[in-house]
C-alpha cells in the first residue's frame, strides 16, 4: 500500500446495478471499494468507478490492488480509463490488476487505443511509461497470492454461463472477512466459501423484475433465459447467507436496481429466509467493521 497512513477497514458500494446500461439518475454498474489490512482493494471496474473511487475520498494516484472477478462490460469496461485517469493523476506505483486470462487482450487493446496519448503525454509531460506501472496477474481458484501485508485473498469459481472464468472473492484479516459472489447462478458451494463471513456481498435478482427488463429492453426470451440461468434470485441468495453463517447480506449488481415500481421493502421480503441483517444496496453505501 502506497499511503503513510493506515486505511481504516471499511467497504463502499460505488456500483450497485446489475448490467451495463445506465438510466437518467439511476445507479452506476458494478464496482466496489474494500480497504481492509492496510490495502486498498478495487472489485470490478462498470461505468462509473472512477468518479466513484473519487467521490469516497480515494486520491487516485494512490491505487493499489484491483481485481476483476469477469470480463462482462459492466465489470470491466471501465478499468483502462480508471488506471489511466490515475496516472494522469500523478500515479508513479505499479498497480496489480488481477483477473481473468482474456484481461490480458482488453488491456493490451486499451494500450494500443490510448498509445498516441500515453507517448505524447512521456514526451511532453515527463510522465513515467503507463505500460511499466500495470501488472496484470491471472486470476485462479485458491489463495491469492498480494505480496506483502496481513490482508489474505481467496478465489472461487461461481456458475456464471456462458462465461467459464468467474470468480467469487474472499478477503480476511484477523478481524474482518468480506465475499463477493461475483455474478453467478444459485451456487451452493459459495456457501462453504462464505462460511462465518462478516459480510457476503452477493447478486441478486427479484423475479417480477426479470419480465419487466425483458419488456423494457425488448431481447424477449433469449434475455430471459440469460438472467435465469446466469444470476441468483434474492431468495435464493438469502439461503446462501443463511447456510454461510453470514452475519450481514448485502444485495448488490441488482436486478433490476433503477425501474420504478421496486421499493426496498420487496428485496428485504425475499431475504426472509436470512437470520441475520440485510442491506440493500446503493451507490455510495459504506459498511465499516
Amino acid at each position: 500500500m502506497t499511503s503513510e497512513k493506515r486505511l481504516e477497514d471499511r467497504l463502499v458500494i460505488l456500483g450497485s446495478k446489475g448490467g451495463p446500461a445506465i438510466r437518467p439518475g439511476g445507479p452506476s454498474p458494478t464496482s466496489s471499494l474494500i480497504e481492509i489490512g492496510g490495502r486498498r482493494c478495487v472489485i470490478d471496474c462498470g461505468l462509473g468507478v472512477t468518479r466513484g473511487l473519487v467521490d469516497a475520498g480515494v486520491s487516485l494516484k494512490e491505487l493499489d490492488l484491483i481485481f476483476i472477478t469477469h470480463m462482462h462490460s459492466d465489470h470491466v469496461l471501465e478499468l483502462g480509463p480508471l488506471l489511466h485517469t490515475a496516472w494522469t493523476s500523478g500515479l508513479a506505483h505499479t498497480v496489480r490488476v488481477v483477473g481473468p486470462t482474456d484481461l490480458i487482450d482488453y488491456w493490451d487493446g486499451f494500450l494500443s487505443s490510448m498509445s498516441y496519448d500515453i507517448d505524447l503525454r512521456i514526451e511532453d509531460e515527463g510522465r513515467p511509461d503507463l505500460r511499466d506501472l500495470v501488472q496484470i496477474h491471472l486470476l485462479q481458484e485458491g489463495p491469492v497470492p498480494l505480496q506483502d501485508g496481513d490482508l489474505k485473498a481467496t478465489a472461487l469459481r461461481v456458475d456464471h454461463p456462458p462465461v467459464v472464468d468467474c470468480f467469487a472473492l474472499r478477503f480476511d484479516t484477523d478481524d474482518w472477512s468480506v465475499v463477493f459472489s461475483a455474478d453467478t447462478a444459485y451456487f451452493p458451494p459459495l456457501a462453504e466459501f462464505a462460511k462465518d463471513c462478516d459480510v457476503l456481498v452477493h447478486e441478486a435478482m427479484l423475479e417480477r423484475g426479470v419480465d419487466k427488463i425483458v419488456e423494457v429492453t425488448g431481447n424477449g426470451e433469449r434475455l430471459r433465459q440469460h438472467l435465469v440461468d446466469s444470476h441468483t434470485m434474492a431468495s435464493d441468495a438469502a439461503k446462501i447467507a443463511e447456510t454461510a453463517g453470514a452475519k450481514t447480506l448485502l444485495f448488490n449488481h441488482l436486478i433490476p436496481a433503477d425501474l420504478p415500481g421496486f421499493e426496498k421493502q420487496e428485496w428485504l421480503d425475499a431475504a426472509n429466509g436470512f437470520s441475520g441483517q440485510t442491506i440493500v444496496g446503493h451507490d455510495g453505501l459504506v459498511i465499516t467493521k
